[in-house]
């Protein structure tokens, strides 16, 4: 499929935040905080457990101003607005992290559920501008290429990473903390270039009527979206399977690094497994696109979903390197494409001028599901002593998604729908 260059914009969106996401949530703010939290005193299992907390609370502000927010998106020329408003938030926050001192970690965490906010904010305005630049049999192909672009975004900005992090520091020109300072202003000058195209010039094809008070006249909305929520049942029960399953992709996503840690892998090995991860994920994600056009996007979620149940079933074995690398590829053939599916079977579900208000309610479930997995990780890792007891806890999770999304159909034919 060839894209037009207003998609192409949406697409480098994705790979703008990539630095983001890998090098802050994944790979380095995690270990940097593990490390700075060891040296104040806080022991191995607590940290993870006060970095899936910070992780949650910050997902937490975002969820409750989602479906506002979206809905006030909605009318004439607002989303691209608000879109740059949080993601320069995320952006200025990212910058921050490399100015606090290594010993205040409170400080630390704090910094970064700003950036949190920013960086989710932003996604949520992103999301909703997937129906202003693809119709319904094009939503598949460019979702999955936004996911796969990012991904690869990733693996070069964190190459960069690694060649401060083999080198030493550029030739001892920066310390251990250094190097990690420098992934976060590497992360936010990466935001900052490839985000430029939509932040200047993304525009906004559908749009609900102009009115004097776009904030009441949004709650009004709100409440008549929610209130007729009957007229939408495919779209409700989509959402309830959802909240489940994209719960243990997040958590898994932002606690592995730490989960890692407590296995005793060394630091440089996990940037190698996260390269790897974000390297497979890359090609995977295509071609879980490249699956929903020959079968079905209900197939391909179905398909994610089982091997992200797996995976956490596999975690109680997790005792080696080994272990980790397996499942890791496992993660890297699934993540991107289960997102990018997910996000487009919702875009093809929902009325098109309301979709930024509809992706908040999207962005809300997913949102709070990111609450409730870290809490559940920190809380049975706290409970066993064991961070991979804390990660196959997840598995419940998948399968109430699972078996959700396999009864959709008929849920749906019941309602009336």
């Amino acid at each position: 499929m060839k894209f037009t260059k207003q998609q192409w914009q949406w697409i480098f969106y994705d790979w703008a935040n990539s630095g983001y996401g890998i090098l802050v949530v994944t790979a380095v703010l995690p270990v940097y905080f593990k490390a700075v939290a060891g040296e104040s005193g806080i022991n191995a299992a607590n940290s993870t457990a006060l970095w899936g907390y910070a992780n949650s609370f910050g997902t937490l502000v975002i969820s409750l101003m989602a479906p506002l927010l979206g809905a006030l998106a909605d009318y004439p020329n607002s989303k691209r607005r608000w879109l740059n408003f949080f993601t320069w938030i995320g952006i200025i926050m990212t910058f921050a992290l490399a100015v606090i001192p290594p010993k205040q970690w409170g400080l630390l965490l704090l910094i970064y559920v700003f950036s949190i906010i920013g960086y989710s904010g932003g996604n949520l305005f992103y999301d909703g501008f997937l129906t202003d630049v693809a119709d319904d049999q094009q939503m598949d192909a460019v979702s999955t290429t936004g996911y796969g672009m990012g991904y690869l975004g990733g693996v070069i900005v964190f190459i960069i990473f690694l060649v401060a992090q083999v080198s030493g520091g550029f030739n001892c020109l920066l310390s251990s903390y250094g190097i990690a300072k420098f992934s976060f202003i590497l992360a936010a000058i990466w935001w900052v270039i490839f985000a430029w195209p939509l932040l200047r010039y993304g525009h906004q094809n559908h749009n609900v009527q102009a009115v004097t008070d776009p904030v009441m006249d949004s709650f009004h909305r709100l409440g008549r979206t929610l209130h007729h929520i009957k007229r939408y049942r495919k779209i409700s029960w989509f959402l309830v399977a959802y909240f489940f399953y994209i719960d243990g992709v997040d958590t898994i996503f932002t606690m592995a690094t730490a989960i890692g840690k407590d296995l005793g892998i060394e630091t440089t090995m996990l940037m190698l497994v996260l390269l790897m991860v974000q390297l497979i994920a890359f090609p995977f994600s295509i071609l879980y696109g490249f699956l929903a056009q020959k079968t079905s996007n209900r197939l391909a979620i179905l398909l994610g979903i089982i091997v992200y149940l797996f995976i956490c079933l596999d975690a109680l074995h997790l005792k080696s390197l080994a272990d980790f690398w397996v499942l890791a590829v496992l993660v890297g053939t699934s993540q991107g494409g289960l997102q990018a599916l997910s996000r487009s079977y919702f875009g093809q579900l929902i009325p098109k001028n309301s979709s930024s208000e509809f992706f908040g309610f999207y962005n809300i479930l997913g949102k709070f599901s990111a609450i409730l997995g870290p809490v559940i990780v920190g809380f049975v890792t706290q409970l066993t002593g064991k961070s991979t007891v804390g990660a196959a806890s997840l598995s419940i999770l998948f399968l109430i998604g699972l078996v959700i999304f396999l009864l959709l159909p008929r849920l749906t034919r019941e309602s009336g729908n």
